[in-house]
C-alpha cells in the first residue's frame, strides 16, 4: 500500500547522514512516525515534546543508568519516535537495562559509531518534512476540488468510496446508520469476514490500523466512513483526505435525500385520498407491505407556521423526518397550502406514543427552522390503531388546530386528547346560544372591564384555576394581596356572594372557557348585542 507523507524511523535510516547508524534496540518500532527533530541534552523533557519527535543526543546527561532509564521512560510516555545517540563522545556503551526497556516498549535506540553533524541531520530532515507539508497542502486542495467536480456525476456512494480507495490505496469501509457495513473494494468472503471482525473490535477498543470519520446530517450521525491499513498508523494527510471525503459523502447524501423528498411530495396524490378516507384497502395494504416494518398504530399531526419567509419544505421534511424516526415514527408527509401534514406510523409500543411525540416536537421546535420563532405550532389528532381509520385522526387534528386557545402561550403543540373542555364547548355551542349564557352570567364583569379598563375577568380566571388560593392567585397575577382582595370583593358585588358555590362555580368556569373559545368573534357579537 502507498505511504502518503508518512515519514517513519525506517525512512530516516535510509538518509545519507545515517549511513553509519545502527539500531541496537526497539527494532519493532521502526514504523514510528517522525514529525520533527530535537537535540536533547537534559534528562527532564516531558513538558518539552508534542509527540513523534526524533531525539538527537551526545549522551552527556546519560552517563548514569538511572538518568538514562528515566529519559527513555519519558520519551515513551511522550510518544517520541526514537533516540539517536553519538557514542564515544560522552558515553561508549548503552546499559543492558536500557536496551531491555526499549525493546519492551518497541522504542528504537539508534547509535552513531562515528561523529556526525547534528545540525546537518536537523536541516536535512526538517527540509524534507516542510517540503512534504507543502506538497500535502497542494495535493489535498487538488483532491477536494476534483471530488467536488465529480459529485455532480456520481450515481452512488460507491463512486465516492472508489475515489478514496484510488487516492490512498487502502481498504474502505462504509456504514449507513442501522445498516450493514459495505467494504470497498470487495474481498473474498473469508478476507471480508476477518476484516469485519477487526472492524467490530475496533469499535469497542480503538485500533490505530483503522481511522474513521462521521458523516453528519442535520446535526446527527448518519453514517460512518472508515479506512484500514495493516502496516503502520495513518498520516495526517490520509486523515485529512478521509475528512474531506466524509464531507463529500454528506453533501451527496443530502442531495439524494433532498431529491427523493421532492419526488415524494410530487407523488402524494394518493396520500390525500388516504386522509379523506377514500383510499382503497388494497392500495393501502400494498403501501404498508412496502414499509417492511411492524406498525402498531398511527396519528396525524398538522404543522402550521406563520414565518415571514417561506420554509424550504423539502429540507424541513428531511429534518422533521429524521427526528420523528428517532422517536419511533415512520413518516408520510404531505403539503397542503402553507401547512405540512405528517402521517406518523408508530413502529413501537402504542402505550408511550404521546411522550415520544412530545419529545419529537420539542426537538423540531429547537431546530434551525423555529428556534427564534413562536409562530409555529403542531396540532395532533386522535391516535388510531387501524390504518384505514387514519382519516379520523386527520379530522381530529384539524379540530385541534381549530380549537386551540389563541390566548394560551404555554405551548406550541396540542393534542386532541387534551381538549376535554373545549370539545364539550364545541358540542354545546352547536345546540345552545352560548352568547346569551355568557351575557347572563358574566355581563357585569364584561361591562366593568370595558368601562374601567379593568382586569376582573382575568383575575376570576386565575383565581378559579388556582382553586381559590389567594396566595397563589396574587403570585401568578404579580399583584399584592390587598389589590387581590379588592378585586375579589368587586367580583362578589357583581356576580353575587354565591359565585364560589359548587354549581355556580362550575357554570362560571365553563362559560369563562366558552368565552375564550369563541374569541375573537366574542367582541364583535357583544358589540352587536349592545
Amino acid at each position: 500500500m502507498k505511504s502518503h507523507y508518512y515519514f517513519s524511523v525506517k525512512d530516516i535510516l535510509e538518509r545519507k547522514y545515517f549511513e553509519h547508524a545502527k539500531v541496537i534496540a526497539g527494532h519493532n518500532g521502526l514504523a514510528r512516525q517522525v514529525k520533527w527533530v530535537h537535540v536533547v541534552e537534559v534528562t527532564s523533557i516531558k513538558n518539552l515534546l508534542n509527540g513523534n519527535e526524533l531525539i538527537l543526543s551526545t549522551g552527556i546527561a546519560l552517563q548514569e543508568e538511572g538518568c538514562f532509564l528515566s529519559l527513555i521512560q519519558q520519551l515513551v510516555d511522550c510518544d517520541a519516535a526514537a533516540i539517536c545517540i553519538e557514542l564515544d563522545t560522552n558515553i561508549s556503551t548503552i546499559p543492558q537495562t536500557v536496551l531491555k526497556w526499549a525493546d519492551t516498549y518497541d522504542f528504537p535506540i539508534i547509535v552513531f559509531e562515528r561523529e556526525v553533524p547534528f545540525v546537518s541531520i536537523t536541516q536535512d530532515i526538517h527540509t524534507s518534512i516542510i517540503n512534504q507539508q507543502y506538497e500535502r497542502i497542494k495535493k489535498l486542495d487538488s483532491y477536494g476540488q476534483n471530488l467536488n467536480k465529480l459529485l455532480l456525476s456520481f450515481n452512488h456512494c460507491r463512486d465516492i468510496l472508489q475515489v478514496l480507495h484510488k487516492e490512498l490505496d487502502v481498504q474502505v469501509l462504509f456504514q449507513l446508520k442501522e445498516q450493514g457495513v459495505e467494504i470497498h473494494p470487495h474481498l473474498c468472503s473469508p478476507e471480508e469476514e476477518i476484516l469485519l471482525n477487526k472492524y467490530y473490535k475496533h469499535k469497542e477498543a480503538h485500533d490505530h490500523h483503522f481511522a474513521s470519520a462521521k458523516v453528519i446530517l442535520f446535526d446527527q450521525e448518519y453514517a460512518e466512513l472508515c479506512i484500514y491499513r495493516f502496516d503502520h498508523p495513518f498520516s495526517e494527510y490520509e486523515l485529512l483526505i478521509l475528512d474531506r471525503t466524509s464531507t463529500a459523502l454528506a453533501q451527496y447524501l443530502m442531495r439524494e435525500l433532498y431529491f427523493n423528498e421532492q419526488k415524494r411530495l410530487e407523488e402524494s396524490k394518493w396520500i390525500m385520498s388516504w386522509l379523506k378516507g377514500e383510499q382503497s384497502c388494497e392500495r393501502l395494504a400494498a403501501f404498508m407491505a412496502e414499509q417492511k416494518i411492524s406498525i402498531h398504530g398511527g396519528v396525524v399531526c398538522i404543522c402550521r407556521t406563520e414565518e415571514k419567509e417561506k420554509l424550504d419544505f423539502p429540507f424541513f421534511n428531511l429534518v422533521a423526518r429524521s427526528i420523528f424516526e428517532q422517536c419511533g415514527f415512520q413518516v408520510v408527509p404531505e403539503k397542503m397550502g402553507e401547512d405540512v401534514i405528517f402521517i406518523l406510523l408508530d413502529t413501537r409500543k402504542a402505550a408511550d406514543w404521546k411522550s415520544r411525540l412530545t419529545d419529537a416536537y420539542e426537538r423540531i421546535l429547537k431546530s434551525v427552522f423555529f428556534k427564534d420563532s413562536s409562530q409555529t405550532l403542531f396540532a395532533t389528532g386522535k391516535y388510531q390503531l387501524e390504518m384505514m381509520a387514519i382519516h379520523k385522526s386527520y379530522e381530529t387534528a384539524r379540530e385541534t388546530l381549530k380549537f386551540r386557545s389563541k390566548n394560551d402561550d404555554r405551548g406550541r403543540y396540542y393534542f386532541f386528547d387534551d381538549l376535554h373542555l373545549i370539545r364539550l364547548i364545541s358540542i354545546v355551542n352547536e345546540n345552545v346560544n352560548l352568547w346569551e349564557m355568557i351575557e347572563e352570567y358574566l355581563s357585569p364583569l364584561l361591562h366593568y372591564d370595558r368601562e374601567h379598563d379593568g382586569d376582573l375577568m382575568k383575575t376570576l380566571k386565575v383565581f378559579l384555576s388556582c382553586h381559590g388560593s389567594k396566595q397563589e392567585t396574587s403570585k401568578r397575577l404579580f399583584i399584592v394581596r390587598q389589590t387581590l382582595y379588592h378585586r375579589l370583593k368587586k367580583i362578589e358585588d357583581l356576580l353575587g356572594e354565591d359565585f364560589m358555590t359548587p354549581d355556580k362555580r362550575v357554570a362560571i368556569e365553563f362559560l369563562l372557557a366558552a368565552d375564550e373559545y369563541l374569541q375573537p368573534l366574542s367582541f364583535m357579537q357583544r358589540t352587536k348585542i349592545h
